[in-house]
C-alpha cells in the first residue's frame, strides 16, 4: 500500500468527495492509498484498524472454510465500504480482500471509531450501503437460478475482467458461478467461436464489448 502525495491526496478527494457522509469534520483521519494489482487490503484472520472507502478499481473477497478449502465470495467494484463489519465489532477476523486492478481507497483511521459510532449521518449512510450490498448478493444467488451460463459469464468478465483482459482461474470461477468446469469451457469457447473473445498466452482478450454487454445486460 501507498500514501498519496497532497497533491494526489487533494485531487482524489475533489473528484470523489465525502464529506457529505460524515457530522464532523474527517479531514484529519483520511488518507488517500494505492494498492496495486494483486495486493492484499485485508489478509483473512486480521483485524483491520481502518475503514477503507473504494474510489477505483476491483477486489475479490475470499473465506477459508474449516476444511482449508478457499473459496471466491464476491467480486467488489468501486464505491464500496471495506472493513465496516470490524468497524461495527459484528466480526472480529475479517475475511481476505485482494484486488483485481489497481485500487486507490480513501482510508479511515479507527482513531476517530467512537465519533463514527455516534454519528448518525455516518450510520444511516452505512445502513444504505449495507442493504444494498445484501440486495445485490441476493441478486447473484436468484441470477444462478434463473439465467443461462452464457449471460452470467458475460456480465462476471466485464466485472472481472482488467484492460480488457479476463484471465481468472477456471476452478475458482466453476465455484463462484456454481457451473461444471466442463460447461465452462465450451461457454468460453463458444465467445472464441462467435468472436466475442480471443484466446492469447495472457488471457482472453475482449474483442466484441458491444456483443458481450448486450449479453450482460440480460440480467442487469
Amino acid at each position: 500500500m501507498q500514501i498519496l502525495t497532497a497533491e494526489a491526496r487533494s485531487y482524489y478527494l475533489e473528484k470523489y468527495p465525502i464529506d457529505d457522509f460524515f457530522s464532523f469534520d474527517i479531514d484529519q483521519f483520511l488518507e488517500v492509498c494505492k494498492f496495486e494489482k494483486g495486493e492484499w487490503i485485508f489478509k483473512e484472520g486480521s483485524f483491520p484498524d481502518t475503514l477503507y472507502y473504494m474510489i477505483e478499481g476491483k477486489a475479490k473477497l475470499y473465506m477459508t472454510h474449516k476444511n482449508g478449502k478457499v473459496s471466491l465470495i464476491e467480486y467488489l467494484e468501486a464505491p464500496l465500504f471495506m472493513g465496516e463489519i470490524e468497524l461495527l465489532n459484528e466480526a472480529r477476523y475479517t475475511k481476505g480482500i485482494q484486488t483485481v486492478t489497481e485500487t486507490i481507497c480513501l482510508s479511515i483511521s479507527q482513531a476517530c471509531k467512537e465519533k463514527l459510532l455516534t454519528d448518525v449521518l455516518f450510520l444511516r449512510k452505512l445502513c444504505v450501503f449495507l442493504g444494498e450490498k445484501a440486495t445485490i448478493m441476493t441478486s447473484k444467488y436468484t441470477q444462478n437460478q434463473a439465467y443461462p451460463l452464457e449471460n452470467r459469464l458475460a456480465a462476471f468478465i466485464q466485472l472481472s475482467s482488467d484492460q480488457g483482459i479476463y484471465k481468472e482461474k477456471h476452478t475458482e470461477i466453476c465455484e463462484y458461478l456454481g457451473v461444471s468446469y466442463r460447461h465452462l469451457l465450451y461457454v468460453l469457447a463458444q465467445f472464441c467461436d462467435e468472436k466475442i473473445l480471443e484466446k492469447r498466452k495472457n488471457g482472453y482478450h475482449i474483442i466484441n464489448e458491444k456483443r458481450l454487454a448486450h449479453l450482460a445486460q440480460e440480467i442487469q
